[in-house]
């Protein structure tokens, strides 16, 4: 049983180390949303691991038009993903989520969220481990902040997890965009998404506990 996690493991790496190397041209080309198509538009700001996995997650809910791999919660100006691996930098991978007030709202952000991590980690996320990857929500508002404390805490009190959530509820600074091979890598390389997102167990863990993979 260990030889064989092992191997998935060893496949794991290889694949994350590839794609993140090599993965600059898609095998799917993806228009992007041109600035226009943002005017008007809410935002939210989550940290959930993997910006590769929250951005899908996000991507796919009513209502959101745009959802992009950044940086955020650090204290370096431009970091690049080298640097924020390092864990030097303080950031955390994020995703900041352009939606639609009308179609959904910030509490069923929230909602989307939580069913894409697990809120009870407090050393990152899945196979990825670090400050880099854990989870947290960043808050651009006090309205913001009541919702996510007041979400936090419904959790808790749901019993649904044995262990207390710990995701943090932060103040938003600055979003630095990650680098463009980043974005929408989900669509552009579908192949390499799908296998690194079982393999590092949140495919599972997501349909354990909430009974639903994406």
């Amino acid at each position: 049983m260990k030889q064989l996690y092992f191997i998935a493991m060893a496949v794991l790496v290889l694949v994350i180390g590839g794609a993140y190397a090599a993965s600059k041209t898609g095998e799917e080309a993806v228009e992007a949303t041109s600035p226009e198509d943002l005017e008007g538009l809410e935002t939210a700001t989550f940290a959930g691991g993997c910006f590769w996995c929250m951005e899908a997650g996000f991507q796919e809910a009513d209502g959101v038009v745009e959802a992009v791999s950044g940086y955020t919660g650090g204290h370096t100006e431009d970091p690049t993903y080298e640097e924020v691996c390092t864990g030097g930098t303080s950031h955390y991978e994020a995703v900041r989520v352009y939606y639609d007030p009308e179609k959904t709202s910030y509490g069923e952000l929230l909602d989307v969220f939580w069913r894409n991590v697990n809120p009870t980690d407090p050393g990152g996320q899945f196979a990825d481990r670090g400050n880099q990857y854990k989870t947290a929500i960043f808050y651009g508002s006090e309205e913001q902040r009541r919702l996510a404390l007041e979400s936090r805490e419904a959790l808790n009190e749901s019993g649904r997890f044995k262990d207390p959530v710990v995701t943090e509820i932060l103040p938003l600074g600055t979003f630095y965009r990650a680098e463009e091979y980043h974005q929408d890598y989900y669509r552009k390389q579908a192949a390499r998404f799908h296998v690194y997102e079982r393999l590092s167990g949140r495919e599972g863990f997501i349909e354990e506990n909430w009974g639903e993979t994406d």
